[in-house]
């Protein structure tokens, strides 16, 4: 196991996650992992479950829609709309369930992603704010630390297959 930076807070009297992790590769890369569908399909999403973008367009007032896909095919949908990108180093989006007509499912979160690269590792560092605590308690219950963990996981493996 490698000694990146993996850490996963939870304060819940600002009703927020934060969430830092390092990867070993160049900040081009990880920024296309979260702002490419072609890449994101590859790993937003818990093994055994997929992710499959429905429509995604990455700009200030766009969104991604997806589903996340059962072994059974069962799909659940999220919708993420995105507020604010500086290329290459944040974008921010509300992120909502969904059905699958994209009627989000509120209250939802807001998210804040901040990209940073040293000697060649790339810092992402995430801040999901929830408008209230029985929100982000009703996330947490739902498995979010162990699911978002394997899912940055599958991304790491991903990323080592995309550098070389």
């Amino acid at each position: 196991m490698n000694n990146l930076l993996f850490d996963f807070t939870v304060d819940k009297s600002k009703n927020t996650v934060f969430v830092n992790r390092e990867f070993d590769a160049d900040l081009s890369l990880v920024w296309d992992a979260f702002t490419k569908q072609e890449i994101l399909d590859q790993w937003w999403a818990p093994k055994p479950f997929a992710s499959k973008t429905i429509a995604m367009d990455f700009k200030v007032g766009g969104r991604r829609f997806y589903a996340m896909v059962s072994p059974e095919g069962q799909e659940y949908y999220a919708i993420q709309k995105y507020t604010s990108i500086t290329p290459k180093s944040n974008f921010k989006y509300l992120n909502a369930f969904a059905d699958k007509d994209e009627n989000p499912f509120l209250p939802g979160s807001d998210w804040d992603l901040n990209f940073s690269e040293q000697t060649g590792i790339t810092k992402v560092s995430i801040t999901i704010y929830n408008d209230s605590l029985e929100r982000m308690e009703k996330m947490i219950e739902m498995g979010f630390k162990e699911g978002f963990t394997m899912t940055l996981n599958e991304l790491d493996i991903l990323l080592s297959t995309l550098k070389k």
